[in-house]
């Protein structure tokens, strides 16, 4: 996660697979724009899932305009 100013609300993140992107919200770990191949969506829903709680204290960490922390990545 990355700081972009004039980021809003929902809390969501953003993903980039070649030469996909969507977007996806924290709240309920769905995809709310863009599209990704299947297999790619699955692995990234479930890492956000997983990673839920971390992921909205980094996006609050952002709404305050400060460095999120990293977080682990699927292996």
């Amino acid at each position: 996660m990355y700081f972009v100013p004039g980021e809003h609300p929902p809390p969501h993140f953003h993903v980039y697979y070649a030469e996909y992107s969507a977007t996806v919200d924290i709240h309920t770990c769905e995809l709310i724009e863009g599209n990704l191949p299947k297999k790619q969506v699955k692995l990234v829903l479930a890492w956000a899932e997983l990673h839920q709680e971390e992921l909205m204290r980094d996006w609050n960490l952002v709404m305050q305009g400060e460095e999120p922390f990293k977080i682990q990545p699927l292996q």
